[in-house]
């Protein structure tokens, strides 16, 4: 199967995933790069999987669904026009077009039902994840918690490294220059950097990144990091005792940075 980065908007990449003729998208925010891909590769859509109810995820759903009528799957807990496959955490949805299986993940935290769908085929694992994780970064805090985003990246961090893991926005240079500040001594984070900024010069995506990654360099899986929490103190004056605080603190910095 091979997965597509169609650019949408400034920063945003709605998912294609393609297994011969047949194919399925994640996020659709808008229909026209989605249609004219399917057009220039003849390709038949059978899905479309939305991860939150925001506009730059959903609003081509409309469109696609009047040329495509498919089935639309997304996050139970949330209104969303079209969808009628809601989804809550351990349903299992499969795409017999694609061979493909995936699990839900309820990851609530930039929205109040976000979900995240998970492929954990050994050979092949996937993670579809919205705007909850970014590499390097992680989504604002619009609908949640901070101890929700706790959960929720623990939730992430947990699956298998070699999980490749697809975000929805090309935030990652900025991330990873919040990231220098909050915890400057990563020369892991620092090699990505050099290998990030050489990817964008060329045009191309920063994405998919891994979990293995993440786990190395973005600082919101690392709240439990003593550097990040020293930095914490003597940049913002925060002492955070534990790892949802140091996230409501790194979150809150981003937010500003």
């Amino acid at each position: 199967m091979d997965i597509i980065a169609l650019p949408a908007f400034q920063d945003n990449y709605i998912w294609l995933l393609r297994q011969g003729q047949h194919a399925a998208v994640v996020d659709p925010g808008d229909a026209d790069p989605v249609l004219a891909y399917l057009a220039e590769q003849q390709l038949q859509l059978c899905a479309i999987l939305l991860t939150h109810h925001h506009r730059d995820h959903v609003g081509g759903v409309e469109t696609l669904l009047a040329r495509h009528p498919v089935p639309v799957y997304g996050p139970a807990r949330e209104s969303i026009a079209g969808l009628d496959h809601p989804l809550t955490e351990g349903d299992v949805i499969r795409l017999p077009a694609l061979d493909l299986e995936l699990v839900i993940l309820d990851i609530p935290a930039h929205t109040a039902g976000h979900i995240a769908y998970v492929s954990q085929a050994a050979e092949n694992p996937l993670l579809f994840c919205g705007d909850t994780l970014f590499s390097a970064g992680c989504g604002r805090l619009f609908e949640g918690t901070a101890k929700q985003l706790a959960d929720a990246l623990a939730k992430l961090a947990a699956l298998d490294d070699a999980t490749r893991v697809f975000c929805t926005h090309e935030y990652t240079l900025a991330n990873l220059a919040f990231a220098a500040a909050a915890e400057p001594d990563n020369p892991a984070r620092d090699l990505y950097a050099r290998r990030c900024q050489q990817l964008r010069a060329a045009g191309e995506p920063t994405l998919p990144s891994t979990i293995a990654l993440e786990k190395a360099i973005n600082p919101f899986l690392r709240a439990d990091e003593l550097q990040i929490r020293q930095r914490l103190a003597s940049e913002l004056g925060i002492t955070a005792e534990d790892s949802v605080s140091t996230l409501a603190a790194l979150r809150a910095w981003k937010d500003r940075f």
